[in-house]
């Protein structure tokens, strides 16, 4: 089973190491993991990770019985496109995961952001966002979280986001996904939260239907308690849709059936 979304220490908002993150996957039955540390531009700071202890963290590390690929979490904003392909010249990493986290560089995560917009509107401006975003970036695998407003500690409202009340753009979403050769990442971290995966389930089944090829799961786990939550479950659930899960090795995605 697979993990391909997890935070260590390496992120601003992680609080283990990448051995303990690890260990705490392999004890539940996890095979292979990727760690997709935090990597986000705001006007007033820059989350950027230091490569230095980037390196340090994951490269002489190894777990007998797992396999861990190194990937970066992106924050992808319209205008940022360039930025992503130098910062990608900054090492090697094995998977890209794009996810959308500001608007007009206000993180949608917190309160302030649904205390100027309303929940109607600003969640309608998270997914006008994202579609600017799927349109102008290339150099992402897979996009994480599409729901990610559901889990927002801020947001007024943390219900399951229905596909068929924003079926418009969500279509033109996915399109883009899949005319670009793009995945979409189930995030398990809405189970306990909001009640289902994020996003949930026939948003794959739609995906699929429009020639959606690349899925991955991940917890977003950010602490030992969470590695691997429900990623069992989850990735036998898109097994009965696409008939596979996928990981990444070297940029390229690895079909898995068994």
């Amino acid at each position: 089973m697979y993990d391909y979304h997890m935070h260590t220490r390496v992120s601003f908002d992680g609080h283990d190491s990448g051995l303990a993150m690890a260990l705490a996957a392999k004890e539940r039955g996890l095979k292979e993991i990727c760690f997709t540390d935090h990597l986000d531009y705001t006007p007033e700071l820059d989350m950027v990770f230091d490569t230095e202890r980037y390196n340090a963290e994951y490269d002489a590390l190894e777990v007998p019985g797992l396999l861990i690929r190194r990937g970066l979490e992106f924050g992808l904003t319209p205008e940022n496109p360039e930025q992503l392909k130098k910062d990608l010249g900054r090492r090697h990493f094995d998977f890209v995961l794009g996810s959308v986290h500001l608007i007009d560089g206000v993180d949608v995560y917190f309160a302030p952001y649904w205390q100027e917009k309303g929940y109607e509107k600003g969640l309608r401006l998270f997914l006008e966002r994202t579609l600017e975003c799927v349109r102008v970036h290339e150099d992402y695998d897979v996009l994480g979280h599409l729901t990610y407003v559901s889990k927002a500690r801020g947001t007024p409202n943390h219900a399951l986001i229905r596909y068929d009340d924003h079926r418009a753009i969500l279509d033109e979403i996915l399109r883009e996904l899949v005319k670009h050769g793009k995945g979409m990442e189930l995030n398990t971290s809405g189970i306990d939260r909001c009640g289902g995966p994020l996003p949930t389930l026939d948003y794959f089944q739609r995906f699929h239907e429009l020639g959606g090829k690349i899925v991955t799961v991940g917890s977003d786990a950010h602490d030992v308690s969470r590695a691997g939550q429900y990623t069992h479950e989850m990735v036998a659930e898109l097994k009965k849709i696409f008939g596979y899960v996928c990981t990444f090795a070297d940029r390229k995605p690895i079909f898995h059936k068994a």
